[in-house]
C-alpha cells in the first residue's frame, strides 16, 4: 500500500509495480483505468470516492504469467494476473479498504496454480471421501429414512408423496428424494440399489462444495489463497461424514456456497446491471437449497446479505440480485412440488415440516440433541478439523483487516447464522457446515497475509494441541475400540491411523518451527491417511455396531424362500428395514406369535427376530396359539444408537 503522504500514483504505476507472485481475484478489472461510475450509482465495496482503480488486493495470487489469466466472469475479459492491488483511499476505514500484500509459499504458488487447482481438489476430494463409500453399512438412523423413503418412490412411482412403511415423513422437501431416486435409476439399479447409490448425491454434493468454495474465494483473491480455502474445506471431518450418508446436508451446502460465491462477486461489483448468468446462479441455486432442506439456505444468504448492508450502510446493489427475476426462478422450481403435497396431505405436510419439525427444534431439543449456547463453537475444533487450527492464528489478520471486502463478506456469512444456530435448541454437528466456507476462506486469507510473521509461543502451543489432538485420538481409538467391542482390531486401519499421528506430529513440529503455512502439506498427508484408515478398515471391521446387516442375513438363511417375511420385535432400527424390504414387520411380542402363526401362511417364509427382553413373552404366546418354532440362530452386538447389548433371538416356524 502507498504512504498516505505520498501524491496518489496512477493505476498504471501501480499495476507497473506489482510483486511476483501476485494475481488478481476472478473478476478483477483487466484494464488499468476502472470506468467511472454512472450517475447516481454505488461505487463498489473497497472503492473510496476518489479511486482511479477498482480491483482487489490478491493475498495470495499465482505467479503473474500470461498463461495464468482468467476470464472475468463480470465482463468476459481476460483478468489481468498482475494487477495492482488497490489503491489506498482517504479514509482508511472505508469498507473493503485492500489488506496488505504478501507472496504465497511456492509450494502452494505451484499446487495453487489456476491451471491445476481444480484438478487438485477433485483428486483430494475423492481421496478423502471415497474410503469406506461402499464398505460401511446404513448409518442409523437418518441415513436409511432417507434412502428407504427414495427406495419406495421407485416401488410405488409416487414422486410426491414421503413414506417411511406407511409413516408419512414430512420433515423435509422432496430435493434430496428426487436426487436419490435419479442415482438409483441411472445406475440400473432401481429399488433394489445398495445404500451407496442412495450416497452418490451426497458425495457429489460434498465435492461440489469444495469446488464451489474454490470459485467463491476467486471472487476475492487468486488461485493460491482459494485452493488453500478449498483444501480446508475439502479435508474437514464433518465434510466427510457427511459425503457418505445418503442424507440432506452435503447437497445443500454445495446450493448454499453457490449461492454465496454468486452473492460475492454481484456485492464487490456494486453495479446495479450484473451478468445474467451470475443472477441465475444465485436463485437457482437457492431455490435447489429451498427443495433440499426448506429455510435453512434462505437463512443462511438472508442473513448474510442483511448483515453487508448494515455493515456498510448501502442497499442499492440489491437491485443487482433483480428480486423480481428471483422470485419468478423461486415459484418456477418450488411452487409446483409445494402446492402439489399441500394438495394431496391437506396441509398435513406444512404442520408436521414448519410445526412441528422446525418450530420444534427452535423451542427445544428434538430427539435428545439439545444442547446449552457455544456448543457448536466448542465442537467446531472436532468438527471442522484440521482447519480451526491454522484459523487460530489468522483471527489478528482478520481483525487488522476488517474493512477488506473478503474479511467483511466471510464475517457477514458466517457471524449471523452462527448465532442463529447457537440460540436453537437443538443442535447436531452439521448444522454450522454451511458457514464452513466463510471461514476457510477467512483462514486462508489471514495465512497468506501474514505468512512471515510468527504467532505467539502461547498460541502456537495451543494450535498444535488442536491439530495432533484428532489424530492421535483416531489412533489410539482404532486399537481401544476393537477391543472394547471384543473383536480384533483392522491391522490396515491401524497402520493407516498410527501413521496420519505420526505425520502429524511432524506436521506439529512444522507448524512450532514457522511459517506456519508451511504445515498445511503434511497436515492434507495427515487427513488423508486418517480417513482411508478410519473409513476404510476400522468402521467396516466393528461388526458388533453392524447389526442389522448381520440380522438381515440371518434371516434370510433361515426363511426357506427367495424372499423371507420378517416381523421384528424389540429392534426397529430403520437400517434392518433398508436392508431387508418395505413391508418388515414391527410390533409387540404378542402380535409376532399372532402373525407367525396366521391361516394360510407359509411356514417356511415367516421369521421372527426377537430382541431377548421379550423372547420370553413371544415364545409363550406361541406356546399358547400351538405354534411349533426353531431357534434358527442368534446375533448379538451393540446399538449404535445409545450403546445398548442386543442379543437378538431368529425364530422360523416348523411343520412338528
Amino acid at each position: 500500500m502507498s504512504d498516505p503522504e505520498e501524491p496518489r500514483r496512477s493505476a498504471d504505476t501501480a499495476s507497473s509495480e506489482t510483486k511476483p507472485g501476485q494475481g488478481a481475484p476472478e473478476g478483477a478489472p483487466g484494464g488499468a483505468h476502472a470506468p467511472a461510475p454512472e450517475p447516481g450509482q454505488e461505487s463498489a465495496p473497497g472503492s473510496g470516492p476518489d479511486a482511479e482503480a477498482v480491483a482487489v488486493t490478491d493475498a495470495g495470487a499465482d505467479i503473474a504469467s500470461e498463461s495464468d489469466a482468467e476470464p472475468d466472469p463480470e465482463s468476459g475479459r481476460e483478468s489481468d494476473p498482475g494487477a495492482a492491488p488497490m489503491p489506498a483511499n482517504d479514509d482508511a476505514d472505508a469498507p473493503g479498504a485492500p489488506p496488505p500484500s504478501a507472496v504465497p509459499p511456492r509450494w502452494l504458488r505451484i499446487f495453487g496454480h489456476s491451471g491445476i487447482a481444480q484438478i487438485l481438489l477433485v483428486i483430494v476430494t475423492l481421496a478423502a471421501f471415497v474410503p469406506g463409500f461402499w464398505s460401511v453399512p446404513p448409518l442409523d438412523r437418518d441415513e436409511p429414512r432417507f434412502a428407504q423413503a427414495s427406495r419406495q418412490m421407485l416401488e410405488t412411482g409416487n414422486y410426491s408423496d414421503i413414506r417411511f412403511q406407511e409413516e408419512t415423513r414430512y420433515k423435509k422437501p422432496v430435493g434430496i428424494y428426487w436426487l436419490q431416486v435419479a442415482a438409483a435409476k441411472v445406475t440400473g439399479y432401481g429399488a433394489d440399489a445398495p445404500i451407496w447409490v442412495y450416497r452418490l448425491p451426497s458425495i457429489a454434493g460434498a465435492i461440489l462444495a469444495a469446488l464451489l468454495t474454490f470459485w467463491a474465494a476467486r471472487a476475492f483473491t487468486g488461485p493460491p489463497q482459494a485452493f488453500l480455502a478449498a483444501l480446508f474445506v475439502a479435508l474437514a471431518l464433518v465434510v466427510g461424514v457427511e459425503a457418505r450418508l445418503a442424507k440432506t446436508d452435503a447437497m445443500l451446502f454445495a446450493t448454499i456456497v453457490a449461492s454465496q460465491g454468486a452473492l460475492a462477486r454481484m456485492w464487490l461489483s456494486g453495479k446495479a446491471k450484473q451478468p445474467l448468468r451470475l443472477v441465475l446462479t444465485f436463485w437457482i441455486a437457492l431455490g435447489l437449497g429451498i427443495l433440499i432442506k426448506g429455510p435453512v439456505a434462505p437463512m443462511v444468504v438472508g442473513l448474510t446479505i442483511a448483515a453487508l448492508v448494515t455493515m456498510n450502510r448501502r442497499g442499492r446493489w440489491l437491485a443487482s440480485l433483480r428480486p423480481l427475476l428471483g422470485l419468478g426462478i423461486l415459484v418456477v422450481l418450488v411452487a409446483p412440488w409445494f402446492i402439489a403435497i399441500g394438495i394431496a396431505t391437506k396441509g398435513a405436510f406444512f404442520q408436521e415440516a414448519l410445526g412441528r419439525d422446525l418450530i420444534g427444534k427452535l423451542g427445544q431439543g428434538q430427539e435428545s440433541h439439545g444442547a446449552p449456547p457455544l456448543t457448536h463453537l466448542a465442537v467446531m475444533f472436532g468438527t471442522f478439523w484440521p482447519m480451526p487450527a491454522f484459523l487460530l492464528a489468522a483471527i489478528a489478520s482478520a481483525i487488522r483487516n476488517r474493512r477488506a471486502a473478503i474479511v467483511q463478506f466471510c464475517v457477514a456469512w458466517v457471524v449471523p447464522s452462527w448465532i442463529v444456530f447457537e440460540l436453537v435448541a437443538t443442535k447436531l454437528p452439521h448444522y454450522t457446515m454451511p458457514l464452513l466456507p466463510g471461514l476457510a476462506i477467512l483462514t486462508a486469507f489471514g495465512l497468506v497475509t501474514t505468512a512471515d510473521a510468527a504467532p505467539r509461543k502461547w498460541l502456537v502451543w495451543i494450535m498444535a494441541l488442536v491439530l495432533a489432538i484428532v489424530p492421535v485420538v483416531f489412533a489410539v481409538a482404532s486399537i481401544a475400540g476393537p477391543l472394547m467391542l471384543s473383536v480384533s482390531p483392522s491391522p490396515p486401519g491401524v497402520v493407516l491411523c498410527v501413521f496420519a499421528a505420526v505425520v502429524a506430529i511432524y506436521a506439529v513440529r512444522k507448524l512450532i518451527a514457522g511459517p506456519v503455512i508451511n504445515a498445511v502439506p503434511r497436515v492434507v498427508l495427515t487427513a488423508l491417511l486418517l480417513y482411508a484408515g478410519v473409513w476404510g478398515f476400522v468402521m467396516p471391521s466393528l461388526s458388533p455396531i453392524w447389526v442389522s446387516p448381520r440380522l438381515a442375513e440371518a434371516a434370510d438363511g433361515a426363511s426357506g424362500c427367495a424372499k423371507a417375511e420378517i416381523f421384528s420385535v424389540g429392534f426397529n432400527e430403520p437400517s434392518f428395514i433398508f436392508l431387508t424390504a418395505t413391508d418388515t414387520r414391527l410390533g409387540s411380542a404378542q402380535e409376532a406369535a399372532t402373525w407367525i402363526s396366521g391361516a394360510g401362511a407359509l411356514p417356511d417364509c415367516r421369521v421372527v427376530a426377537v430382541e431377548s427382553r421379550y423372547e420370553g413373552d413371544f415364545l409363550a404366546k406361541a406356546k399358547a396359539l400351538g405354534v411349533a418354532l426353531a431357534l434358527s440362530s442368534r446375533v448379538e452386538g451393540v446399538n449404535i444408537n445409545g450403546g445398548r447389548k442386543l442379543d437378538i433371538a431368529v425364530y422360523k416356524r416348523t411343520n412338528q
